[in-house]
């Protein structure tokens, strides 16, 4: 039966990106009364997720960068052998039980992934682009909620905000008293959870010599560049390893 396994020899080659979506969550924000536009608390929680992929899932990923329902998680070596159908489902599963710990929903959670083949080159230029999906969410979410604070439904809100050009939307809650350039940056430009190499001071008892080590740890950034400047640029080319 084995043969009948479709994709299981199916292989990627790095560097990757795995993106996991959250299924269905409008339904599970609805269900934890989560607060509109942006609940903190669920922010958390998808930050733990992403640290816990970075982290402990044996995954081992460069990094991973989320924002709303999103983790993208990048890779310069892929585990697995490079096995898609492995990475996809380890991956989502691992995500859907990390939040579950996190958040304890009434019901199941579920995400989906995709793998999404790049060069280094192409790696930068698809985080500019889920970063600037982060902005539009942000905009949108702002907007929709203040349609429906002031009596729309969400579907007519909704239809209301469809096409219209990120300008106007600005403009739209600059009327009604918001700045949205001065909201939270993690509400603007998504969160990164990254490792670094840094510099121990230890005693080496055999030398009796105190000595320098280098340790990856783990570090949560809230406060992104726009990686369309040339310090976002730069944060990039720092976290970007070619394989």
């Amino acid at each position: 039966m084995k043969q009948r396994e479709l994709f299981s020899n199916l292989i990627t080659v790095p560097p990757i990106f795995v993106r996991i979506d959250g299924r269905a969550f409008h339904r599970l924000a609805s269900h934890l009364s989560f607060e509109k536009p942006f609940d903190e608390t669920f922010h958390r929680a998808m930050v733990n997720v992403s640290e816990s992929l970075v982290s402990h899932s044996g995954l081992n990923p460069d990094f991973a960068y989320t924002f709303s329902d999103e983790i993208s998680l990048y890779f310069s070596s892929v585990p697995f052998r490079g096995r898609v159908e492995k990475i996809d489902s380890i991956a989502s599963s691992y995500a859907a039980s990390a939040l579950s710990l996190n958040i304890h929903p009434e019901s199941p959670v579920a995400f989906d992934a995709r793998i999404v083949q790049v060069t280094p080159v192409l790696a930068a230029e698809y985080l500019k682009n889920r970063q600037h999906e982060a902005w539009r969410n942000h905009i949108n979410a702002y907007c929709q909620a203040a349609l429906i604070t002031e009596g729309m439904t969400p579907t007519d809100a909704q239809r209301t905000l469809l096409g219209m050009p990120s300008k106007a939307l600005h403009e739209m809650m600059f009327a009604r008293g918001v700045n949205l350039a001065t909201t939270p940056a993690w509400q603007r430009r998504g969160a990164m959870v990254y490792k670094m190499l840094k510099k121990v001071h230890g005693f080496n008892p055999i030398t009796n010599e105190t000595a320098e080590t280098l340790r990856s740890s783990v570090t949560i950034d809230e406060e992104l560049p726009l990686f369309n400047a040339p310090e976002g640029r730069k944060f990039l080319d720092s976290l970007i390893m070619e394989p």
